[in-house]
């Protein structure tokens, strides 16, 4: 296990404009502000809430301002306190988990694959796909940058905010990036996975139980588990769900209520979207929406 201690508290920075109200002591506040397109914000402050296993189109860059944040991945469990940075590059799996009784505080940036790979193009000498080779570092600095970032965009200062994110993302490639390896699928089970995730996108509003979906892939229920585990870090139900929630976060974006949403996407009903989006997501759908059409 890896773990960055906290020496202090720092202060969350409260629950600002637009945050969503929760449980007692926690906020939340998922935006995106128009002056930085291909980045998503989130800052808040959770006690009880859990994310599940899930995973991200685009890159996590999370610094924590206070508390004890505790991240599960497929090798084993981090931990980052104030000062600490969390990184996650696209597609990895993780859950995300209060670390101390008092929870934890952080700003997250969400940055596009397109605007990482054009950061790093133009400021790093990496090749092919970039991501980060560690994934949790203390850097008190970079932690301030990324604040910085949610500061500037929360401001409406898009020359500070564009220029933040860019040093930003460009310090963070220089001491902690290197290239990604490719995503092909080489063996048979990591095909085979591959080709039930293509069934349940294309079906996800009326999937197959995991006994069809193994026959249908010439293969057998717990060899299908094994293999798809392996190569997406989570069984195939928990990563549908998973997808549902993302579709939901683009028809959502699109201006889509959250009613006709959940049917679109394979969710019994809207109670069922809020539960599982608001437990991926940080906030809940109708609150997601709004900030985006604000």
């Amino acid at each position: 296990m890896v773990t960055v201690s906290g020496d202090g508290a720092a202060t969350d920075g409260g629950p600002g404009t637009g945050s969503t109200p929760r449980a007692r002591g926690e906020w939340a506040r998922h935006w995106r502000y128009a002056g930085l397109p291909g980045l998503d914000l989130l800052r808040a402050r959770y006690v009880r809430h859990s994310f599940p296993r899930h995973a991200h189109d685009g890159y996590v860059v999370c610094a924590v301002t206070s508390g004890i944040e505790e991240v599960g991945l497929q090798n084993g469990t981090v931990r980052a306190g104030h000062g600490g940075i969390i990184m996650i590059n696209p597609e990895g799996a993780h859950t995300a988990r209060a670390g101390a009784p008092e929870g934890w505080a952080y700003a997250t940036l969400y940055p596009s694959s397109d605007v990482v790979a054009e950061i790093a193009g133009e400021t790093t000498a990496l090749r092919g796909t970039v991501g980060f080779a560690e994934t949790v570092a203390e850097d008190r600095h970079l932690g301030r940058l990324i604040t910085e970032v949610h500061q500037a965009a929360e401001a409406g200062n898009a020359l500070a905010a564009d220029s933040l994110l860019r040093i930003a993302v460009a310090r963070l490639l220089r001491r902690y990036g290197g290239p990604l390896p490719a995503r092909t699928p080489r063996s048979a089970g990591a095909r085979t996975a591959a080709r039930a995730r293509a069934v349940l996108e294309e079906r996800m509003a009326d999937p197959p139980s995991l006994e069809k979906l193994a026959q249908e892939l010439g293969t057998s229920p717990f060899a299908l588990l094994r293999a798809f585990k392996g190569a997406y870090g989570m069984p195939p139900h928990t990563w549908l769900t998973d997808a549902r929630v993302r579709a939901a976060r683009r028809l959502l974006e699109a201006g889509s209520a959250p009613a006709e949403t959940a049917v679109a996407v394979g969710f019994t009903d809207q109670p069922h979207l809020n539960r599982h989006f608001t437990r991926i997501v940080g906030v809940p759908p109708g609150a997601y929406r709004r900030e985006r059409s604000a």
